[in-house]
């Protein structure tokens, strides 16, 4: 364990590179940032010539702001949604009537599938109007006519 003490940048390279790797493998988003403060604490461990818990003090640091900051400035590569969340996605799409709207109630075609579907406001559509999904509940779309 001397060379640590030695050669801190090998260290802290080593340790962005497995958590790099990780992240690579995994493609949670989350280990980018603790990666990059690995990097960022050999570039310091190079300059200043600072102890193990020091390091590891900076490196958790960096850890942590490096990631409220990724969230903050990158929301979407962080808490992204499912791309397999069909149900999520579905907001703002358009539509098609497939069967009449009738007190409220009918069924769309959206994004190639059909779904039952409550009408805002109740009433009625006739077949072949547009609708726009204002929201989902359950496997029920919410819609407006659009």
């Amino acid at each position: 364990m001397d060379w640590v003490s030695y050669n801190p940048l090998a260290l802290w390279l080593a340790v962005g590179g497995l958590l790099l790797a990780a992240e690579v493998a995994t493609g949670s988003g989350w280990l980018l940032w603790p990666a990059g403060a690995a990097v960022v604490t050999a570039l310091i461990a190079v300059a200043l010539p600072l102890s193990l818990p020091v390091l590891a003090g900076i490196f958790a640091v960096l850890t942590i702001v490096t990631t409220l900051a990724g969230r903050r400035f990158f929301p979407h590569a962080v808490t992204g949604g499912d791309i397999n969340d069909t149900l999520s996605r579905l907001a703002g799409s358009d539509g098609v009537v497939t069967h009449p709207f009738h007190n409220g109630a009918g069924r769309v075609l959206v994004d190639g599938k059909e779904w039952a579907a409550m009408l805002d406001g109740g009433g009625a559509l006739p077949r072949g109007s547009k609708v726009v999904v204002t929201g989902v509940g359950g496997a029920q779309l919410r819609v407006r006519a659009g």
